[in-house]
Protein backbone atom coordinates (compact mmCIF):
# COMPACT_ATOMS: atom_id res chain seq x y z
CA UNK A 1 0.00 0.00 0.00
CA UNK A 2 1.28 3.46 -0.88
CA UNK A 3 1.50 5.99 1.95
CA UNK A 4 2.28 9.68 1.50
CA UNK A 5 5.27 10.40 3.73
CA UNK A 6 5.48 14.15 3.15
CA UNK A 7 4.40 16.98 0.87
CA UNK A 8 5.74 20.45 0.29
CA UNK A 9 5.24 22.82 -2.62
CA UNK A 10 6.49 21.03 -5.75
CA UNK A 11 7.66 17.85 -3.99
CA UNK A 12 6.03 14.75 -2.52
CA UNK A 13 7.47 11.60 -0.94
CA UNK A 14 5.38 8.45 -1.35
CA UNK A 15 6.47 5.22 0.33
CA UNK A 16 10.04 6.56 0.48
CA UNK A 17 10.18 7.69 -3.19
CA UNK A 18 10.44 11.38 -4.09
CA UNK A 19 8.43 12.92 -6.92
CA UNK A 20 8.53 16.47 -8.27
CA UNK A 21 5.71 16.26 -10.79
CA UNK A 22 1.97 15.86 -10.33
CA UNK A 23 0.91 12.33 -9.42
CA UNK A 24 -2.00 9.93 -9.20
CA UNK A 25 -1.61 7.55 -6.26
CA UNK A 26 -3.58 4.37 -5.73
CA UNK A 27 -2.93 1.61 -3.22
CA UNK A 28 -0.79 -0.34 -5.69
CA UNK A 29 0.81 2.23 -8.00
CA UNK A 30 2.04 5.78 -8.47
CA UNK A 31 1.62 7.46 -11.84
CA UNK A 32 4.10 10.32 -11.98
CA UNK A 33 4.34 13.06 -14.61
CA UNK A 34 0.55 13.28 -14.58
CA UNK A 35 -0.63 16.34 -16.42
CA UNK A 36 -4.00 17.67 -17.35
CA UNK A 37 -5.30 18.63 -20.75
CA UNK A 38 -5.70 22.18 -19.46
CA UNK A 39 -3.14 22.87 -16.70
CA UNK A 40 -5.26 24.28 -13.88
CA UNK A 41 -8.53 22.56 -14.71
CA UNK A 42 -9.38 18.93 -14.02
CA UNK A 43 -11.66 17.47 -16.66
CA UNK A 44 -13.00 13.95 -17.04
CA UNK A 45 -10.42 13.02 -19.66
CA UNK A 46 -7.63 13.74 -17.16
CA UNK A 47 -8.80 11.04 -14.79
CA UNK A 48 -10.30 8.52 -17.25
CA UNK A 49 -8.02 5.75 -16.02
CA UNK A 50 -8.98 6.45 -12.41
CA UNK A 51 -12.63 6.01 -13.31
CA UNK A 52 -11.95 2.48 -14.56
CA UNK A 53 -10.40 1.59 -11.18
CA UNK A 54 -13.75 2.25 -9.51
CA UNK A 55 -12.46 3.69 -6.24
CA UNK A 56 -14.66 4.13 -3.18
CA UNK A 57 -13.20 7.62 -2.87
CA UNK A 58 -11.34 9.91 -5.27
CA UNK A 59 -9.43 12.65 -3.48
CA UNK A 60 -8.28 15.57 -5.63
CA UNK A 61 -5.48 17.82 -4.39
CA UNK A 62 -5.98 21.17 -6.07
CA UNK A 63 -2.51 22.57 -5.35
CA UNK A 64 -0.84 24.34 -2.45
CA UNK A 65 -3.13 27.35 -2.94
CA UNK A 66 -6.10 25.49 -4.43
CA UNK A 67 -5.77 26.97 -7.91
CA UNK A 68 -6.71 23.83 -9.88
CA UNK A 69 -10.45 23.76 -10.50
CA UNK A 70 -12.48 20.56 -10.83
CA UNK A 71 -14.91 20.75 -13.72
CA UNK A 72 -18.62 19.93 -13.14
CA UNK A 73 -18.37 16.89 -15.45
CA UNK A 74 -15.97 15.24 -12.98
CA UNK A 75 -18.41 15.79 -10.13
CA UNK A 76 -21.29 14.39 -12.21
CA UNK A 77 -19.29 11.31 -13.22
CA UNK A 78 -18.33 10.59 -9.61
CA UNK A 79 -21.95 10.77 -8.57
CA UNK A 80 -23.07 8.60 -11.52
CA UNK A 81 -20.44 5.94 -10.74
CA UNK A 82 -21.22 5.98 -7.05
CA UNK A 83 -17.94 7.04 -5.51
CA UNK A 84 -17.22 9.91 -3.18
CA UNK A 85 -15.28 12.88 -4.54
CA UNK A 86 -13.23 14.92 -2.07
CA UNK A 87 -11.69 18.18 -3.34
CA UNK A 88 -9.11 19.85 -1.09
CA UNK A 89 -5.87 21.80 -1.20
CA UNK A 90 -3.03 19.33 -1.74
CA UNK A 91 -1.63 19.26 1.80
CA UNK A 92 -5.03 18.41 3.26
CA UNK A 93 -5.72 15.93 0.42
CA UNK A 94 -2.53 14.03 1.34
CA UNK A 95 -3.72 13.68 4.94
CA UNK A 96 -7.18 12.60 3.79
CA UNK A 97 -5.72 9.92 1.51
CA UNK A 98 -3.51 8.55 4.29
CA UNK A 99 -6.42 8.51 6.75
CA UNK A 100 -8.80 6.69 4.38
CA UNK A 101 -6.51 4.31 2.48
CA UNK A 102 -6.41 1.62 5.16
CA UNK A 103 -10.18 1.20 5.23
CA UNK A 104 -11.36 2.05 1.68
CA UNK A 105 -10.18 1.86 -1.92
CA UNK A 106 -8.90 5.42 -2.33
CA UNK A 107 -7.18 7.09 -5.27
CA UNK A 108 -5.67 10.56 -4.97
CA UNK A 109 -4.79 12.90 -7.85
CA UNK A 110 -2.40 15.61 -6.69
CA UNK A 111 -1.34 18.91 -8.21
CA UNK A 112 1.93 19.69 -6.40
CA UNK A 113 2.34 23.40 -7.10
CA UNK A 114 0.03 26.46 -7.29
Amino acid sequence: MNIIDSYQFGQIVISGREFTSDVIVSPDRVKDDWWRKSGHQLCLEDIAEVMTEKPDVLVVGTGAYGLMKVQPEVKSAAQAQGFKLVIEATEKACHTYNRLCSSQRVVVALHLTC
